[in-house]
């Protein structure tokens, strides 16, 4: 018969035991939020994980993280040599985000490793909560094989999932799904998904997973995890072989090796190797959601220094238009009088860019123009006009002559490049994109980014990548039959939080749900003429089109001069009302005037707006709303001028579809 003693014995050497088998005795490190409603706690056991609690509500369980690097897991019976706790607060200067200058807090815990290696973890105030892995020791060569990273939720909480597109191949995708809604458990085992990837906790709690600061190594997707209500991170690796298609200079992987990245620069203290931040954007309430700064904060700052050369603005687009323009002497299409026809337009109105989008250049050498286009008179005409040209390109086609083609055409005068057709986040297409982007800010070239990834950061780090796709914009309506108007207030809440989208908004074409059919060379939108409009102020987008052509605009030139007349970059941003999938209403600030724009979904609405906190008294403001028959015919609107009192309640109607502005003085 064993007797307690005898049991507690036994037990002591268990415990002695698991301890000698861990390598270090398990250890709980906290870290709070300066403001106290956010904790972290980081386990470190056999493994290391991490938890997280927001206003003592349990957001993640104990979730493990590593990575195994030359052969060596960090992460799993790893020891802490020294922890240390930093607080940080200050401005980070933000050009071209929802506002100028943002204030950032948080307080910072570092676990130092053996081996010259680290993990750091960050509490924020408002924003959330990330942790990164950190190491001195890594030599060029040295590969990365795997990364752990877990997202253990507490209960089967409902999720907004992205899916990845594609089939054969999962880790290539245009980064443009619309959301699958359904609870995590549901999350399909033969699917991964890119980020950010929303998930609603209860008493409004939103989280929303994503990573910062990707350099040189792969973005992060999301797969199931090994519990019915777990997330768990998916690395595209490095490709072994690939293929350029014959037509258009677009890559494609064929094999991939066995590692997600290889380290190209030797480490030290004074510059360590610093792997993207695993980062939960929490909000309170699903409006704080569009006006979440943490994927900015956490990004690498400025490396180009003075600023004052890039320019945001509006672009007269050609593409998603079919360069479709009528009531002219010449045939239309990808040559010089059409694009003098589109500088003109430009010009007039007060357009800054205009872009000449795919076929202005040989489709394999970017440095071999259309022979029906003169180049160089264009920048001139443009020039004289006060017009600057910005040149569409594949991506990998413009990086096989990336020095040469931005030092031949930015001396011609050509402003920047739409780069398109990426389609991966690898590491051999982020480092291409960083490449891209530093070699056009030597030459005081603006990049914008299609075919991409959401920004992760990047424009943080380089100013000058002024605008970014991945987002499921209305370019589809050229083509697709399937429902935009509910994506557009949904995607305010989830992609956005990332960094600005280039949607390409500006339709002067609009349809009614039951008229809508896409067309290819006359495309039309999903929804109200003022929804359009409402796009231009909901959308953050410092680079952003006029998707329809000239003559469209010239027809409705009461509506284009109310879109032009719009800035682009603000000096303030909130988010006034809304709910994800439903409706959103945003005020952003440039000056002292307020610009209040709304969209709902195929539901007609009557907002009533709180304007108390924009302005004071009575003030006059311009109303460009739906029309009264804008149900029967979404073209229709009313522009209008208005009194708005701060202490009265503003009403506004909003047809199926539709959507408002409203300018206030």
């Amino acid at each position: 018969m064993i007797t307690s003693q005898i049991m507690k014995r036994i037990l002591t050497f268990l415990l002695l035991a698991a301890i000698t088998a861990t390598g270090a005795q398990a250890k709980i490190y906290k870290l709070t939020s300066p403001d106290g409603r956010t904790s972290v706690e980081v386990d470190v056991q056999q493994h290391i994980t991490w938890s997280v609690t927001h206003n003592g509500q349990k957001v993640l369980e104990p979730s493990e993280i590593s990575m195994t690097v030359a052969g060596n897991r960090i992460g799993f019976r790893s020891k802490v040599s020294s922890d240390r706790i930093t607080k940080v607060k200050k401005s980070v200067v933000s050009p071209f985000w929802r506002q100028p200058v943002l204030d950032e807090s948080y307080n910072q815990l570092e676990l130092a490793l053996s081996d010259g290696w680290s993990i750091i973890f960050r509490a924020y105030d408002k924003e959330g909560v990330a942790y990164r892995f950190c190491s001195t020791t890594v030599k060029p060569g040295d590969c990365v094989t795997a990364e752990k990273a877990v997202f253990n939720f507490p209960n089967d909480f409902t999720a907004y999932v992205p899916y990845s597109s594609g089939t054969d191949n999962p880790y290539s995708t245009s980064f443009e799904s619309k959301y699958t809604v359904a609870p995590l458990s549901r999350f399909k085992a033969d699917k991964i998904a890119f980020s950010p990837l929303l998930v609603c906790l209860d008493n409004g709690l939103r989280v929303a997973i994503t990573d910062s600061d990707i350099e040189s190594y792969p973005g992060m997707f999301l797969k199931k995890g090994e519990s019915g209500f777990s997330l768990e991170g998916e690395f595209a690796p490095v490709p072994e072989t690939v293929h350029e298609t014959p037509t258009r200079g677009q890559v494609f992987v064929d094999q991939y090796t066995g590692n997600l990245a290889i380290i190209k620069k030797e480490a030290n203290k004074k510059e360590p190797r610093y792997f993207p931040w695993r980062a939960l954007a929490i909000a309170e309430s699903e409006t704080s959601l569009p006006t979440n700064n943490l994927v900015y904060l956490l990004a690498s700052p400025n490396r180009i220094g003075d600023v004052s050369w890039i320019k945001p603005g509006k672009v007269a687009w050609d593409w998603w238009n079919d360069w479709n323009i009528t009531g002219v002497d010449f045939k239309t299409g990808i040559n010089t009088e059409t694009y003098k026809y589109y500088i003109d337009f430009a010009a007039v109105n007060g357009i800054e860019y205009v872009v000449l989008d795919e076929g202005w250049s040989a489709p394999l050498d970017i440095m071999k123009i259309n022979s029906d286009i003169d180049l160089r008179e264009l920048v001139r005409y443009a020039s004289a006009r006060n017009v600057d040209l910005v040149l569409w390109a594949v991506s990998y086609v413009l990086d096989k002559d990336l020095e040469k083609a931005c030092k031949n055409y930015s001396a011609m005068g050509i402003k920047g490049f739409k780069v398109d057709f990426m389609n991966r986040d690898d590491q051999d297409v982020v480092e291409q994109l960083y490449r891209i982007a530093s070699t056009a800010a030597r030459y005081g070239m603006i990049i914008d980014y299609h075919g991409m990834y959401k920004p992760a950061g990047m424009n943080r780090t380089w100013p000058n990548v002024i605008n970014f796709e991945g987002v499921w914009g209305l370019e589809q309506l050229k083509w697709t039959t399937e429902d935009i108007v509910e994506y557009d207030v949904t995607f305010p809440f989830i992609r956005m939080l990332s960094g600005p989208v280039d949607y390409t908004q500006g339709a002067m074409r609009n349809a009614v749900k039951r008229e809508y059919v896409p067309n290819n060379s006359n495309p039309m939108s999903q929804g109200t003429r003022a929804r359009q409009v409402a796009e231009y102020i909901v959308f953050d987008s410092p680079l952003v089109m006029l998707c329809d052509n000239p003559t469209a605009y010239e027809k409705e030139q009461e509506t284009t001069d109310f879109i032009t007349a719009i800035p682009t970059v603000w000096d303030e941003t909130r988010i006034l009302q809304g709910a994800i999938g439903k409706f959103i209403v945003t005020a952003r600030r440039s000056g002292d005037r307020w610009y209040v724009g709304g969209l709902t979904n195929w539901e007609a609405r009557d907002l009533s707006l709180d304007l108390s906190n924009l302005v004071k008294g009575e003030r006059e403001a311009t109303l460009y709303r739906d029309g009264v028959n804008a149900t029967r015919n979404a073209s229709d609107y009313k522009c209008e001028k208005v009194e708005v009192i701060s202490r009265k309640p503003f009403p506004v109607h909003l047809a199926p579809g539709g959507g408002f502005v409203l300018v206030i003085e």
